[in-house]
Formats: C-alpha cells, structure tokens, sequence
C-alpha cells in the first residue's frame, strides 16, 4: 500500500484568505471519498497552529500501489479538484511511501 502526502501554502493576500483557501481546498479533496475508486482512505485539512510557517492544508491518501496512485491522479475528479489548487497554490510538497 502507498501512502501519499502533500502539503500545501496557498496564495491568499492575508491569513483569513489563506484560510478560506486552506479550507475549500481540504473540503474539495475530502469530497473525492467513495467516487475515486482507488482512494482506500483520505484525510485533508487545513493547518489550525502556527499559521505563520506551517503549511496551509495537508492531505493523507493511501491507495494500493502506483498503479493505482497513477490512476486516482489522472481521475477526473482529482483533476478538477487539483485545477482549483494550482489557482490557490503558492507552493506544494508531497512525499509517497510504503505502508
């Protein structure tokens, strides 16, 4: 099983627009629970402490294997939902292991 791991820092002008962002960002990846066939598990939220240098929002998804990471990032609802956060991304990081 792959655990896959990203972070993000959003592009708001202030902390309440990063915020927002953050939080329209988790609600987007947590709504691809059960129409992402190859999503076994997913977790997103937005950062609540030291707001100033932690990243904004975080998601945790854990799929099968590659293939099937491969195939819920080129799923169409995972493209929507990452069309909206290259809008609102100021920078990102992601880190995918074994489980």
């Amino acid at each position: 099983m792959i655990r896959h791991v990203v972070m993000w820092k959003m592009n708001g002008a202030d902390a309440d627009a990063r915020a927002g962002q953050a939080a329209e960002v988790a609600r987007r990846l947590n709504a691809l629970a059960g129409v992402i066939p190859e999503l076994r598990a997913v977790s997103a939220g937005a950062n609540v402490l030291h707001t100033d240098v932690n990243f904004d929002v975080a998601l945790v998804a854990d799929v099968d294997s590659p293939d099937a990471l491969e195939a819920y990032q080129v799923h169409p609802a995972h493209q929507e939902a990452g069309a909206y956060i290259k809008s609102v991304a100021a920078g990102r990081t992601a880190v995918d292991f074994e489980i």
